[in-house]
């Protein structure tokens, strides 16, 4: 996974770059009517009810764009909210609390529509050993808050993009000649270029399961789209050699039942790429 040092890189662009996005040579709506020395205060309101997620990102922001604002914290990432409930106070130049308040609610809501989705397949594995994963498959340019999102809701974050981790897919597989070839040269290609790369290999059968563990130095193995009865074998045949993971048309309805095959990872893009943002607001106070 990426350091924490990458990772406080990947935010500070996002805000960078939201703000050039939105800002450019300024919010003239606010410079036209309001002075610079006014000073003002405004609530983070929620208008929905989920996980709260973005409060630390939204301070972050608000710091961004004046080191002077305060922000006074009510209710913190990862806890309940219910419409009506304030998560913060915001106080400092009434220009800056406009200039930051777009980029606060697309950041917060769609942060904690991820945490709530996260937390729900959470609650519907409790009591095994599985645990959730996000994917790749999030918004582009903002994939570091989508998945700071997920570990807010309870889940686990998978690699955070194509360098952080080896994992040879389908179509990997059919273009390096076969599974022995992949594995093959992906450990050579480790070797050669001196990283320490975990490897995760996809299986479409039970026969690609016993590929894959014939040639072995395998971090997990991606069961993907086994029905249960398949995945149950599967897991019996790997056992201990290597961790496992299911994925593909894995809903609410059916990850239960998956975690209750027993596989370690169940990973769901559903958690970035399929929630309706969580309705909340900046009222001035």
């Amino acid at each position: 996974m990426i350091s924490e040092a990458q990772f406080q890189k990947e935010l500070e662009l996002i805000i960078s770059n939201a703000i050039r996005e939105d800002v450019g040579d300024g919010d003239h709506s606010s410079l036209a009517c309001i002075p610079a020395s006014a000073q003002g205060k405004a609530k983070l309101l929620v208008k929905d009810e989920g996980i709260i997620a973005g409060v630390e990102f939204a301070k972050m922001i608000f710091h961004y764009v004046d080191k002077d604002m305060k922000v006074e914290t009510f209710i913190n990432d990862g806890e309940k909210v219910k419409q009506g409930d304030v998560v913060f106070h915001v106080s400092g130049s009434s220009q800056s609390i406009l200039k930051a308040e777009r980029l606060v609610l697309n950041s917060m809501q769609r942060m904690s529509a991820i945490a709530t989705k996260t937390k729900m397949f959470v609650n519907l594995l409790e009591g095994t050993k599985t645990k959730i994963l996000d994917t790749r498959k999030t918004t582009p340019g903002i994939r570091a808050i989508e998945k700071w999102a997920v570990k807010i809701g309870g889940g686990e974050n998978h690699r955070f993009a194509l360098y952080d981790m080896i994992m040879l897919k389908d179509n990997h597989i059919d273009f390096a000649g076969g599974i022995p070839q992949a594995i093959a040269k992906t450990k050579q290609y480790l070797i050669d270029n001196n990283k320490d790369l975990k490897i995760i290999v996809e299986a479409r059968d039970l026969d690609e399961v016993q590929k894959i563990l014939a040639a072995g130095g395998v971090y997990r193995i991606l069961l993907d789209n086994f029905d249960y009865e398949t995945t149950k074998k599967a897991v019996a045949v790997i056992g201990n050699q290597c961790m496992t993971e299911s994925s593909g048309n894995i809903n609410e309805k059916t990850i239960r039942h998956y975690a209750e095959c027993g596989v370690n990872y169940i990973s769901s893009g559903a958690l970035t790429h399929s929630v309706y943002n969580m309705d909340l607001s900046l009222k001035a106070i």
